[in-house]
């Protein structure tokens, strides 16, 4: 069972009619909100062909494109 609530004055509001007993132990995970998208440089890496742009399909894929007429 999850139930989705918010902090509100240091306490955790569970949404309108949820009941748990009392005494029961919860578990409150707090979602990484940041954006992965955020941290992509620490992938990246210098290097690779300068045609990398224009011709990836060929150079994930092997897909022929217009400049190998």
């Amino acid at each position: 069972m999850s139930y989705l609530g918010i902090v509100r004055n240091g306490k955790v509001e569970l949404p309108p009619g949820t009941q748990l007993p009392e005494g029961t132990t919860v578990r409150v995970d707090v979602p990484d909100e940041s954006d992965p998208l955020d941290r992509l440089e620490e992938f990246a890496v210098d290097g690779g062909p300068s045609d990398w742009a224009s011709r990836h399909d060929w150079y994930i894929y092997g897909i022929p494109t217009s400049d190998d007429d």
